[in-house]
């Protein structure tokens, strides 16, 4: 463990090819930061907007600060990349605590959303269930077809709540994991899931600035996770 933390001498694009080539079980948790690229929604943005809390003024703030523009943006090279590493059959399951539903929109099927996202939606009167993003691909807010009552997205309806279904699933993965890769995010959110990880899987982390993972990874690379990603595709196109 541990082993590259100080040795800035060491390729560590190739010794993290090395890593992925060499793991079955990998799992990504991510961020913030891998939106960046793409423009992604994030719970900073909610928080800034006033829109955590279900009133008439929050809801109303809804509209010209994430529905104007929704999906006009696109998954960043980044969750193509972990899209490709599903596809054959070396991720395991991505953890995520952003809202912006890019993973599933890049193509991802095997993904924790563990504060909810976009695609978990609710009627605000009766309770019943809209899920799937594509209910925001409108001009206005939507309304129930049930009842007519306003439809909430979960991070607004569960004041930025836990979504306990991908968390046990996050759980579940992380268990099983023997590589985790930390892309773009600041956070482990503690015994959320971190605390399920074997103590002796490989931790490599992918962000620019410091984090709480730098302690705890073995290698970290300090660069936006997007130049990391193209510079790992075209390193091991290369190998093959």
């Amino acid at each position: 463990m541990n082993l590259f933390k100080g040795d800035q001498n060491v390729d560590q694009i190739e010794q993290l090819v090395d890593y992925i080539n060499s793991s079955r079980n990998i799992v990504a948790t991510t961020g913030a930061g891998i939106s960046v690229g793409g423009g992604g929604i994030t719970y900073g943005q909610i928080r800034s907007a006033g829109i955590t809390r279900r009133n008439g003024d929050s809801y109303s703030s809804f509209l010209p600060t994430f529905l104007d523009d929704m999906f006009s943006y696109m998954p960043s090279f980044s969750h193509y990349a972990l899209k490709e590493l599903e596809d054959e059959g070396k991720l395991l399951g991505i953890i995520t605590t952003n809202v912006d539903c890019m993973h599933t929109i890049a193509g991802s099927k095997n993904v924790a959303e563990i504060q909810g996202s976009l695609q978990v939606n609710c009627c605000a009167d009766c309770g019943k269930h809209y899920d799937g993003y594509e209910i925001w691909k409108q001009e206005e807010l939507p309304r129930c077809k049930s009842c007519g009552g306003e439809i909430l997205p979960w991070p607004l309806y569960s004041h930025i709540g836990l979504w306990e279904e991908d968390v046990c699933k996050s759980r579940k993965w992380i268990s099983q994991a023997d590589l985790i890769l930390a892309i773009g995010t600041r956070g482990n959110y503690g015994d959320v899931y971190w605390g399920y990880r074997n103590r002796s899987t490989v931790i490599i982390q992918i962000n620019p600035g410091r984090t709480s993972f730098d302690g705890v990874a073995d290698l970290n690379i300090r660069e936006k996770c997007d130049d990391v990603f193209k510079k790992l595709t075209k390193k091991r196109n290369k190998n093959v």
